[in-house]
């Protein structure tokens, strides 16, 4: 069952355990106008693809672009970057066609001008030499600290390349970290800003023990990897979230993007630790690696119900650091995990933040 949005709020606007904590509260997508929702399908869509500098010599980053082909004039209003999160490139979720249609598409038929990167060590940017080494040998590379800069130097290379002073940013996971430390840092570069399953700080007891030291990188098979990302999910509901032909596009899109990782037995998705390392001595311990209070702009935080990794708990703790203002926006989406954008409720996904995306325009 395609469920709408459980929650939808503004600053002035808060619904927790089922009490409603303040005067508005918006119930389902009925009510809004039908035009934040208007795609043009049958459009020809253009696709770019680039090899970016990062600030770091010899190290490249994959940039990928769509836009309709009709579109000439570029505006911030209606340009957007995504960043994936710890284990998955960009390519193999935000752009993975399910029945012929990506959330790159979905946006870019809305008129946008849409980009997606890849930090260091991710996809089809720069694998550093550790990577092609046992992960044992060095420690975990590619931490929060490089991929901000690395999401820094693809926001630059849009903004000279359309001359335009700022784009809205998206980020999944981790991506949200990035995305939103960023932000904090430039106001004035961003537009809007959408947190997607954000990280925040954990609720769950630490470890009684130690856990072992982090290699350079982690690997593991689809199937491990599916596990972890629909967490909280009813086992009985999963596969049909994410049916059999649609978990096989994802694992081949994926392993596409390692040659060394999906020619090993079982075929494997290497990717940095640096992540896994900034999670142990920040959000594990109880410290945020950014400060919301410091976002200035318009921002929507978004997350599914059975979402285990990131929950909602920790997603609403996040919206209340923002600063007040009616331009912010929670969201939960009903009957999702933290793969809800590869899942059956996907479309409630993509309505939300594109609403969220025209409405802040026009606020």
């Amino acid at each position: 069952m395609m469920i709408t949005r459980r929650q939808a709020l503004c600053s002035s606007t808060f619904a927790l355990g089922g009490i409603v904590l303040a005067t508005q509260l918006a119930k389902t997508e009925a009510a809004e106008p039908k035009s934040a929702f208007a795609a043009d399908p049958a459009q020809k869509l253009v696709t770019e693809q680039f090899m970016i500098d990062a600030v770091d010599p010899g190290i490249k980053l994959y940039v990928r672009n769509k836009r309709p082909e009709d579109l000439k004039q570029f505006r911030s209003e209606k340009t957007l970057l995504f960043v994936h999160g710890a284990t998955q490139p960009s390519e193999a979720t935000f752009d993975l066609p399910l029945e012929g249609l990506s959330w790159m598409d979905y946006i870019a038929q809305h008129g946008w001008d849409v980009y997606l990167v890849d930090v260091r060590g991710y996809g089809r940017s720069t694998r550093p030499p550790e990577m092609d080494q046992p992960a044992a040998n060095n420690p975990p590379f590619a931490t929060t600290d490089v991929a901000i800069k690395d999401v820094g130097s693809a926001i630059d290379f849009i903004r000279q390349r359309r001359g335009v002073p700022k784009l809205s940013l998206m980020g999944w996971s981790w991506g949200a970290v990035i995305m939103g430390a960023y932000t904090a840092d430039h106001n004035d570069r961003v537009d809007r800003l959408v947190l997607y399953a954000p990280t925040w700080l954990r609720t769950s007891p630490p470890p009684q023990t130690a856990p072992p030291p982090l290699g350079a990188y982690v690997a593991a098979p689809m199937a491990t990897a599916r596990e972890r990302l629909q967490a909280g999910a009813p086992d009985d509901r999963k596969n049909d979230l994410m049916p059999a032909s649609w978990f096989e596009a994802w694992s081949a899109a994926a392993l596409a993007s390692d040659p060394i990782g999906s020619k090993q037995e079982p075929p494997v998705l290497r990717s940095p630790a640096g992540v896994f390392q900034d999670n142990r001595n920040y959000w594990d311990a109880g410290k945020a690696y950014y400060d919301p209070g410091r976002i200035k702009i318009p921002t929507l935080v978004v997350v599914a119900e059975w979402d285990r990794v990131t929950p909602s708990q920790s997603a609403q703790a996040l919206f209340h650091k923002l600063p007040s203002s009616p331009n912010k926006r929670f969201v939960e989406i009903g009957e999702g995990s933290h793969f809800v954008m590869l899942e059956k409720n996907r479309m409630q996904l993509f309505q939300e933040v594109q609403f969220f995306l025209n409405w802040a325009r026009r606020n």
